[in-house]
Protein backbone atom coordinates (compact mmCIF):
# COMPACT_ATOMS: atom_id res chain seq x y z
CA UNK A 1 0.00 0.00 0.00
CA UNK A 2 1.35 3.61 -0.71
CA UNK A 3 1.95 5.77 2.48
CA UNK A 4 -0.62 8.09 3.39
CA UNK A 5 -0.21 12.24 3.49
CA UNK A 6 -2.87 14.07 5.71
CA UNK A 7 -3.08 17.73 4.83
CA UNK A 8 -5.65 19.79 7.00
CA UNK A 9 -7.63 22.07 5.47
CA UNK A 10 -6.91 20.80 1.93
CA UNK A 11 -10.54 21.33 0.19
CA UNK A 12 -8.88 24.72 -1.49
CA UNK A 13 -6.38 27.07 -1.58
CA UNK A 14 -2.82 26.03 -0.64
CA UNK A 15 -4.13 23.12 1.51
CA UNK A 16 -5.29 21.55 -2.12
CA UNK A 17 -2.48 22.43 -3.96
CA UNK A 18 -0.35 20.29 -1.71
CA UNK A 19 -2.73 17.22 -2.00
CA UNK A 20 -2.14 17.49 -6.09
CA UNK A 21 1.37 17.83 -5.44
CA UNK A 22 1.75 14.87 -2.73
CA UNK A 23 -0.90 12.98 -5.09
CA UNK A 24 1.46 13.26 -8.15
CA UNK A 25 4.59 11.52 -5.55
CA UNK A 26 2.50 8.53 -4.80
CA UNK A 27 0.72 9.12 -1.90
CA UNK A 28 -2.74 8.34 -0.72
CA UNK A 29 -4.09 11.65 0.05
CA UNK A 30 -6.35 12.08 3.08
CA UNK A 31 -8.51 15.01 2.45
CA UNK A 32 -9.62 17.19 5.43
CA UNK A 33 -12.26 19.49 5.51
CA UNK A 34 -14.39 21.48 8.15
CA UNK A 35 -17.49 22.93 6.17
CA UNK A 36 -16.68 22.83 2.70
CA UNK A 37 -17.79 19.37 1.83
CA UNK A 38 -18.51 19.88 -2.00
CA UNK A 39 -14.35 21.02 -2.31
CA UNK A 40 -13.27 18.55 -0.67
CA UNK A 41 -15.18 15.87 -2.71
CA UNK A 42 -14.25 17.47 -6.06
CA UNK A 43 -10.28 17.69 -5.08
CA UNK A 44 -10.57 13.82 -4.05
CA UNK A 45 -12.50 12.71 -7.22
CA UNK A 46 -9.58 14.76 -9.43
CA UNK A 47 -6.85 12.79 -7.56
CA UNK A 48 -8.69 9.44 -8.04
CA UNK A 49 -9.13 10.46 -11.42
CA UNK A 50 -4.79 10.43 -11.08
CA UNK A 51 -5.29 6.84 -9.71
CA UNK A 52 -4.60 8.40 -6.42
CA UNK A 53 -6.44 6.12 -3.17
CA UNK A 54 -8.13 9.71 -1.91
CA UNK A 55 -10.53 9.87 0.55
CA UNK A 56 -12.54 12.60 2.65
CA UNK A 57 -12.75 13.40 6.38
CA UNK A 58 -14.29 15.71 8.22
CA UNK A 59 -13.64 17.63 11.18
CA UNK A 60 -13.19 20.65 12.82
CA UNK A 61 -8.99 20.07 14.01
CA UNK A 62 -9.78 22.27 17.33
CA UNK A 63 -11.78 19.65 18.66
CA UNK A 64 -9.60 16.66 20.17
CA UNK A 65 -12.24 13.72 20.06
CA UNK A 66 -12.98 14.87 15.83
CA UNK A 67 -9.25 14.76 14.92
CA UNK A 68 -9.33 11.40 17.24
CA UNK A 69 -12.17 10.17 15.31
CA UNK A 70 -10.38 11.21 12.19
CA UNK A 71 -7.62 9.24 12.49
CA UNK A 72 -8.82 6.59 13.23
CA UNK A 73 -11.31 6.16 9.96
CA UNK A 74 -8.00 7.32 8.03
CA UNK A 75 -6.51 4.60 9.42
CA UNK A 76 -9.14 2.30 8.35
CA UNK A 77 -9.37 3.44 4.96
CA UNK A 78 -5.61 4.15 3.93
CA UNK A 79 -3.26 2.96 6.28
CA UNK A 80 -1.13 4.90 8.62
CA UNK A 81 -0.03 8.60 8.14
CA UNK A 82 3.50 8.84 7.01
CA UNK A 83 3.40 13.05 6.22
CA UNK A 84 1.50 15.45 7.90
CA UNK A 85 0.97 18.95 6.74
CA UNK A 86 -0.67 21.08 9.00
CA UNK A 87 -2.28 23.69 6.62
CA UNK A 88 -5.49 24.73 8.40
CA UNK A 89 -5.85 27.86 9.57
CA UNK A 90 -8.06 31.33 9.92
CA UNK A 91 -6.83 34.88 9.17
CA UNK A 92 -9.01 38.19 10.77
CA UNK A 93 -8.02 41.89 10.29
CA UNK A 94 -8.95 43.87 13.92
CA UNK A 95 -7.33 46.60 15.61
CA UNK A 96 -6.09 45.04 18.66
CA UNK A 97 -8.59 47.22 20.73
CA UNK A 98 -11.34 45.24 19.05
CA UNK A 99 -9.95 42.07 19.38
CA UNK A 100 -12.48 39.93 21.86
CA UNK A 101 -11.72 36.87 24.06
CA UNK A 102 -13.56 34.62 21.61
CA UNK A 103 -11.30 36.31 18.48
CA UNK A 104 -8.27 35.62 20.20
CA UNK A 105 -9.41 31.84 21.52
CA UNK A 106 -10.61 31.08 18.26
CA UNK A 107 -7.49 32.36 15.87
CA UNK A 108 -5.42 30.10 18.98
CA UNK A 109 -7.90 26.82 18.69
CA UNK A 110 -7.73 26.79 14.78
CA UNK A 111 -4.11 27.94 14.35
CA UNK A 112 -2.28 26.12 17.57
CA UNK A 113 -4.28 24.18 19.20
CA UNK A 114 -5.63 22.02 16.00
CA UNK A 115 -1.82 21.50 15.03
CA UNK A 116 -1.47 20.48 18.38
CA UNK A 117 -3.93 17.63 18.16
CA UNK A 118 -3.17 16.36 14.80
CA UNK A 119 0.31 16.09 15.17
CA UNK A 120 0.34 14.25 18.26
CA UNK A 121 -2.07 12.23 17.28
CA UNK A 122 -0.27 10.80 14.09
CA UNK A 123 2.87 10.59 15.78
CA UNK A 124 2.64 6.66 17.24
CA UNK A 125 2.48 6.08 13.26
CA UNK A 126 5.53 8.03 12.83
CA UNK A 127 7.31 6.91 15.58
CA UNK A 128 6.48 3.08 15.23
CA UNK A 129 7.83 3.43 11.37
CA UNK A 130 11.06 5.27 12.59
CA UNK A 131 10.12 8.35 9.79
CA UNK A 132 8.22 11.12 8.77
CA UNK A 133 7.61 14.18 7.50
CA UNK A 134 5.59 16.86 9.25
CA UNK A 135 5.50 20.22 7.58
CA UNK A 136 3.37 23.20 9.50
CA UNK A 137 2.30 26.41 7.21
CA UNK A 138 3.07 29.38 8.99
CA UNK A 139 3.03 33.00 7.26
CA UNK A 140 5.31 35.79 7.02
CA UNK A 141 3.62 38.05 9.47
CA UNK A 142 4.26 35.43 11.93
CA UNK A 143 8.15 36.63 11.47
CA UNK A 144 7.61 39.70 11.48
CA UNK A 145 4.23 40.88 12.53
CA UNK A 146 1.40 42.69 10.86
CA UNK A 147 -0.62 45.44 11.67
CA UNK A 148 -4.17 44.98 13.10
CA UNK A 149 -3.61 40.94 12.79
CA UNK A 150 -2.00 40.91 16.14
CA UNK A 151 -3.77 37.58 17.17
CA UNK A 152 -2.96 36.34 13.98
CA UNK A 153 0.73 36.98 13.86
CA UNK A 154 1.21 35.56 17.53
CA UNK A 155 -0.29 32.40 16.09
CA UNK A 156 1.44 31.91 13.82
CA UNK A 157 4.89 32.98 15.27
CA UNK A 158 3.69 30.02 17.99
CA UNK A 159 3.94 27.59 14.90
CA UNK A 160 7.16 28.68 13.97
CA UNK A 161 8.28 27.76 17.37
CA UNK A 162 6.55 24.84 17.87
CA UNK A 163 8.09 23.61 14.56
CA UNK A 164 11.94 24.43 15.52
CA UNK A 165 11.18 22.43 19.14
CA UNK A 166 9.68 19.40 17.85
CA UNK A 167 12.39 19.28 15.38
CA UNK A 168 14.98 18.81 18.16
CA UNK A 169 12.96 16.48 19.68
CA UNK A 170 11.61 14.15 16.84
CA UNK A 171 15.14 13.96 14.93
CA UNK A 172 16.54 11.00 17.22
CA UNK A 173 13.33 8.65 15.61
CA UNK A 174 13.63 9.97 11.91
CA UNK A 175 11.36 12.43 11.44
CA UNK A 176 11.80 15.71 10.16
CA UNK A 177 9.52 18.85 11.25
CA UNK A 178 9.67 22.18 8.83
CA UNK A 179 7.58 25.23 8.58
CA UNK A 180 6.95 27.25 5.65
CA UNK A 181 6.05 31.04 6.37
CA UNK A 182 4.02 31.69 3.24
CA UNK A 183 4.20 35.46 2.09
CA UNK A 184 1.34 37.38 0.20
CA UNK A 185 -0.52 33.89 -1.82
CA UNK A 186 -3.50 34.30 -4.28
CA UNK A 187 -5.88 32.13 -2.02
CA UNK A 188 -9.88 32.90 -0.89
CA UNK A 189 -8.39 33.90 2.39
CA UNK A 190 -7.28 37.09 1.02
CA UNK A 191 -10.30 37.53 -1.05
CA UNK A 192 -11.43 40.46 1.07
CA UNK A 193 -8.02 41.87 -0.29
CA UNK A 194 -9.12 44.59 -3.00
CA UNK A 195 -7.60 44.75 -6.60
CA UNK A 196 -5.40 48.32 -5.36
CA UNK A 197 -4.31 46.52 -1.93
CA UNK A 198 -2.99 43.62 -3.77
CA UNK A 199 -1.12 45.64 -6.85
CA UNK A 200 0.22 47.32 -3.69
CA UNK A 201 0.99 44.38 -2.23
CA UNK A 202 2.65 43.20 -5.45
CA UNK A 203 4.73 46.34 -5.65
CA UNK A 204 6.18 45.62 -2.07
CA UNK A 205 7.30 42.46 -3.16
CA UNK A 206 10.85 42.39 -5.08
CA UNK A 207 9.76 39.63 -7.74
CA UNK A 208 7.00 41.77 -8.80
CA UNK A 209 3.85 39.90 -7.70
CA UNK A 210 1.77 38.16 -5.39
CA UNK A 211 2.08 34.25 -4.58
CA UNK A 212 -0.01 30.97 -6.02
CA UNK A 213 -0.98 27.97 -3.94
CA UNK A 214 1.21 25.97 -6.74
CA UNK A 215 4.62 28.29 -4.98
CA UNK A 216 3.51 26.33 -1.40
CA UNK A 217 2.88 23.19 -2.77
CA UNK A 218 6.03 22.43 -5.02
CA UNK A 219 7.73 22.81 -1.51
CA UNK A 220 5.94 20.67 0.20
CA UNK A 221 6.55 18.33 -2.25
CA UNK A 222 10.04 18.91 -2.19
CA UNK A 223 10.39 18.39 1.35
CA UNK A 224 8.61 15.88 1.58
CA UNK A 225 10.33 13.80 -1.17
CA UNK A 226 14.35 12.90 -1.22
CA UNK A 227 15.43 16.46 -1.09
CA UNK A 228 13.91 17.05 2.20
CA UNK A 229 16.10 13.96 3.94
CA UNK A 230 18.55 16.38 5.69
CA UNK A 231 16.17 18.94 6.41
CA UNK A 232 14.33 19.53 9.59
CA UNK A 233 13.32 22.49 11.96
CA UNK A 234 13.62 24.99 9.39
CA UNK A 235 11.77 28.11 8.73
CA UNK A 236 11.14 28.64 4.76
CA UNK A 237 9.64 31.77 3.58
CA UNK A 238 7.59 31.44 0.04
CA UNK A 239 6.98 35.79 -0.17
CA UNK A 240 8.77 36.51 -3.07
CA UNK A 241 12.04 38.07 -1.48
CA UNK A 242 9.48 40.52 0.89
CA UNK A 243 11.21 39.21 3.84
CA UNK A 244 14.54 39.04 3.45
Amino acid sequence: MNKTALITGSSRGIGRACAYYLAQLGFNIAVNYHTNEDAARSLAHDLQQMKISAKIFQADISQRWQVEKMIQDIHLHLGSVAVLVNNAGIAQQKLFTDITEDDWDTMFNINLKGMFHCTQLVLNDMLAAKSGRIINISSMWGQIGASCEVHYSTAKAAVIGFTKALAKELGPSGITVNCIAPGVIDTDMNNSLDAETLAALAEDTPLGTIGKPDDVGRLVAYLVGEGGNFITGQIIGVNGGMVI
